[in-house]
């Protein structure tokens, strides 16, 4: 059984090879910088007297797909959907001289289907916004966090506007999941082959 696997894994790697986008990791414009930690990344950028992060991570990243029936239709030959990964991110705004990050969570609503009547809708949307120390790795849930469900829509204008002013507007949102998605698959190939190596372990 574990010989059929590793063949498997073995075709299966040399396919996703084939079909691998970028063969390095795809650049995000307006300055920003890449760190990567396993499944975790982080784009930092500096802005007179600020430096703005975005943090993401790719694990479950992957929407699942609405679209089950249609599969089976399809004929063997035809190529599988492209996966995209939209990944939740956090945004940090860390002014130079206060001792407070203004962190706001976003993500990409699943339907992305903007308000009703809008020309243009955001690609991302504004989940929640709060203020944390400066400096330290853990939030407390003691920190006034506010949800934007039930946000003045002129207030959440104005955030939107807020980040956009930072370089954060559709364009990144764009280039995000393109830097994502690479990641994801860049991940997924190495866990394969991680997977072949055990598996082929006696």
């Amino acid at each position: 059984g574990d010989k059929a696997f590793a063949q498997f894994l073995t075709d299966e790697i040399k396919e996703e090879k084939k079909i691998q986008k970028h063969k390095s990791l795809p650049k995000v414009s307006g300055g920003w910088e890449l760190e990567v930690h396993g499944t975790e990344a982080k784009l930092v950028r500096k802005v007179a007297g600020e430096r703005i992060t975005v943090t993401f991570n790719i694990n479950n990243s992957i929407p699942p797909s609405a679209d089950d029936e249609t599969q089976e239709e399809q004929k063997p030959d035809e190529q599988e959907p492209d996966l995209t990964s939209t990944p939740n991110f956090v945004v940090e705004v860390i002014k130079d001289d206060t001792k407070q990050t203004l962190v706001l969570d976003c993500h990409y609503p699943e339907d992305e289907v903007g308000h009703e009547g809008e020309e243009e809708s955001d690609i991302f949307t504004i989940r929640e916004v709060s203020f944390q120390p400066t400096g330290e790795s853990d939030w407390k849930d003691t920190n006034y966090t506010l949800n934007t469900d039930s946000l003045d829509w002129a207030l959440y204008d104005h955030l939107m506007d807020f980040l956009a002013d930072r370089g954060v507007d559709n364009t990144f949102a764009d280039e995000l999941i393109e830097l994502s998605t690479a990641l994801e698959h860049q991940e997924y190939i190495k866990f394969l082959e991680d997977l072949k190596s055990f598996v082929k372990c006696q």
